[in-house]
């Protein structure tokens, strides 16, 4: 199984992404057994809300199959980056798919690039990255956990694209990449990227390479946008990637008519009203239609009130 190709038919040890809903995909390896919390053998069984599902019979079906739980269905998906990054284990925080396509962009990846990145955390930038550079290029990743390091090494075996990255656990911070003038692209995202700065333009090569350095915080923004000046690199900018939702409605507006009359409208409006309640009983009142105003009905966009807030900004410059 690999995230860099893709393939029809599920085969066993490969992994699969259960979709269920738009906020829940899970991924599931196809193993016949598996290993429970407490250490036991078991049959591999995923539960879910919907229900369970025998994994063993994904074998021989095709990816994109709706299949169904005791309690329901779900659809088996090829692994992505992007489904990845929506279900993998959280070991740190993450970067999301926002994010990850304006770095994508503005490092100016293509297939065959060399790119460094500190640290690994979970991995969820790694996959696009990997994919992006693929098949010619590599990705040198480092983290200060070892731990951490171990556990993404090993994912990347797992999921086929091993031999496109190399993770190292060391930290960066004082002892550099150990890598000189072979990186098209550099990205941090450290408590104190503005440490990095020297050992990332010497990793880089000496003219053409590009940085990306994400942050929460505007004072290590601040921080880190000196050290690039000092050091000698260009195009020195930061942005924020805000991801606004706009839902399709059909909506209603008055159409405009300079001869429209709004205040003798409402008074003839209300005129009706008044000679309807002397015609009619009380428990008998009738609703008086606007005939001088016209509508007209149409479909549109309309952005929603709320919306995801800050991530990071994501500061690049080039060398």
């Amino acid at each position: 199984m690999s995230m860099n190709g893709y393939k029809d038919v599920i085969e066993e040890n490969d992994l699969v992404m259960l979709y269920i809903n738009f906020s829940t995909i899970l991924p599931v390896k196809v193993t016949e057994r598996t290993i429970s919390k407490k250490g036991n053998e078991i049959e591999n069984i995923m539960q879910t809300k919907y229900g369970a599902l025998k994994v063993s019979d994904l074998v021989g079906k095709q990816f994109g199959t709706k299949v169904t739980l005791t309690r329901g269905y779900a659809y088996v998906l090829h692994p992505t980056p992007e489904l990845w990054t929506r279900s993998l284990p959280h070991r740190t925080q993450i970067l999301y798919a926002t994010d990850i396509a304006m770095i994508t962009l503005q490092l100016e990846l293509k297939p065959g690039c060399v790119v460094v990145e500190s640290g690994t955390g979970s991995g969820s930038l790694s996959h696009s990255l990997i994919r992006t550079i693929a098949p010619s290029g590599h990705l040198h990743t480092f983290d200060f956990h070892e731990q951490r390091t171990e556990t993404a090494r090993q994912e990347f075996v797992d999921h086929g694209i091993g031999h496109l990255v190399t993770c190292t656990h060391r930290d960066v911070c004082e002892q550099g990449f150990g890598l000189e003038n072979v990186a098209d692209a550099v990205f941090l995202d450290l408590p104190k990227p503005h440490l990095v700065v020297k050992h990332a333009k010497q990793a880089l090569k000496k003219s053409g390479g590009r940085l990306c350095s994400f942050s929460p915080c505007i004072e290590q923004v601040q921080r880190t946008c000196e050290e690039l000046k000092e050091a000698g690199f260009t195009e020195v900018n930061t942005m924020e990637v805000l991801l606004r939702e706009f839902q399709v409605r059909r909506i209603h507006l008055p159409v405009f008519d300079a001869e429209f009359d709004p205040l003798q409208a409402r008074e003839d409006e209300q005129n009706n009203q008044n000679e309807v309640e002397k015609d009619e009983a009380p428990t008998k009142k009738r609703k008086i239609d606007k005939t001088g105003e016209k509508e007209t009905k149409f479909i549109t966009g309309l952005p929603l009130t709320t919306m995801p807030g800050h991530t990071g900004y994501l500061t690049f410059a080039t060398q």
